[in-house]
């Protein structure tokens, strides 16, 4: 059986500033069964000018007159609430992970002992930011929305270059769309990073539902990301694309389940469970009507009906043209 995969439940800023809130996502995403819960770490000023405007998903989503800096300083975890944070993820027993937004950031979560460097897609191209996240961390998870398979090898380079260990990277492909139309999420393109770049692929989603992150871990996605909220109708950017918990739950159920569906050797072979359905669910050769001893089996004397604890069909012609050793009456199986 292949390794587990990791599932990462978002927390992200679903916490809506509020650390009670983030608590219960912490609770929420460890009874659900995830491995890791993820919040975002930023320093608001350090991320976005006074000029930057949100996003479509996010101006449908928060309040029209609040600028994008405005809206991000509302959900700022500062440095104590980190160590609440991780203190709570550990009374738990599930792991904690952000990402970093910015430099002074990526500095904080070192600081505080994270050994995972996750990359948000949007920083992919960010060169000066790569460089941090490499020197860092020693395992680096880099989502992939928005690029080209060009973007994608020229952050593995630069990681690469900068000392990280190209097996202790794992990309994810992502649209960051919110939510993904499904007619855009490209799932395949999963395997072309993998064979392109010969490192571990998952998949970070944004679309509606658990079909899609299921799909890509039958495809062999090593880790899933999956954003998730206490409530779809809070208000903040990203609840709406959000899992509830009874849908995170349903989540981790399908992943551990389809991790036991693709396992195994991938040799066509009896599994132990079905065995017993094997005698019931086959055919033998049995009498069509009454046979006397000496008659030659015929195609007029012969059929095949359950069960299969007779002589299999498929010896038929070897059958046909014998001479019957005893009498037979309807449906006695045929022995020879």
């Amino acid at each position: 059986m292949r390794n587990k995969t990791l599932i990462i439940a978002e927390a992200g800023v679903n916490h809506n500033g509020d650390m009670q809130l983030a608590k219960q996502l912490i609770d929420t995403a460890a009874e659900a069964g995830a491995d890791i819960v993820k919040f975002q770490t930023f320093v608001s000023k350090n991320l976005v000018s006074k000029s930057a405007e949100k996003a479509a998903y996010q101006k449908a989503t928060t309040a029209a007159i609040e600028s994008q800096l405005e809206m991000l300083q509302r959900l700022e975890l500062t440095e104590a609430d980190h160590h609440i944070l991780i203190a709570h993820c550990k009374s738990k027993g599930i792991e904690f992970l952000s990402t970093p937004f910015d430099l002074e950031s990526i500095e904080l979560l070192k600081k505080l002992g994270i050994s995972t460097g996750k990359i948000p897609s949007g920083e992919i191209t960010n060169l000066p930011y790569l460089r941090q996240m490499a020197a860092a961390f020693s395992t680096i998870i880099l989502s992939t929305g928005m690029s080209t398979m060009q973007e994608i090898g020229d952050a593995l380079k630069v990681l690469t270059d900068c000392g990280t260990v190209k097996e202790n990277i794992t990309v994810l492909h992502c649209n960051t769309e919110y939510p993904t139309p499904m007619v855009d999420v490209n799932l395949l393109a999963m395997d072309s990073i993998k064979k392109e770049f010969n490192v571990k692929v998952g998949y970070s989603d944004h679309t509606e539902g658990i079909e899609v992150p299921v799909a890509a871990v039958a495809l062999g996605a090593e880790i899933i990301e999956k954003h998730f909220t206490l409530d779809r109708n809070m208000e903040g950017p990203d609840h709406k694309a959000s899992l509830e918990p009874n849908e995170l739950k349903a989540l981790v159920r399908a992943v551990r389940n389809i991790e036991l569906a693709v396992s195994g050797s991938g040799l066509k072979v009896p599994s132990a469970s079905e065995m017993k359905n094997k005698e019931v669910g086959r055919k033998s050769i049995v009498a069509a009507k009454e046979i006397k001893q000496g008659e030659a089996f015929s195609e007029d004397n012969l059929t095949t009906k359950r069960p299969g604890t007779g002589i299999s069909p498929m010896r038929w012609d070897e059958i046909i043209g014998l001479e019957a050793q005893r009498d037979y009456s309807i449906d006695d199986l045929i022995s020879i």
